[in-house]
């Protein structure tokens, strides 16, 4: 069960309360799940996103451990800019998607 990531910027209080709920708050917006099985990071992930369609303010971003993943990392983005992981000659670099 890989570490989870997740960091908010300017969302509605509802997002930090559920968020301190199931995760570790280590800073101002910065959560972290040490032991975060999939089936969990995918139900956290579709009640933000849900949230966010209803009232689209702010932005956060959720990154995991992934080897499946470009980088071996999985991102996911709500709000704007949304980013990906791009390969180019060996360096992994972070882009705004288009």
């Amino acid at each position: 069960m890989p570490l989870v990531v997740i960091v908010t910027r300017d969302v509605k209080d509802r997002f930090r309360g559920f968020l301190a709920s199931v995760m570790l708050e280590v800073a101002p917006t910065v959560y972290i799940s040490p032991r975060m099985n999939q089936g969990v990071r995918s139900r956290t992930w579709k009640v933000l996103s849900d949230w966010h369609n209803t009232e689209p303010r702010g932005s956060v971003v959720m990154v995991w451990r992934d080897a499946n993943e470009t980088g071996g990392v999985g991102i996911a983005t709500l709000g704007s800019p949304p980013r990906e992981l791009i390969e180019i000659d060996g360096l992994w670099l972070a882009r705004r998607k288009t």
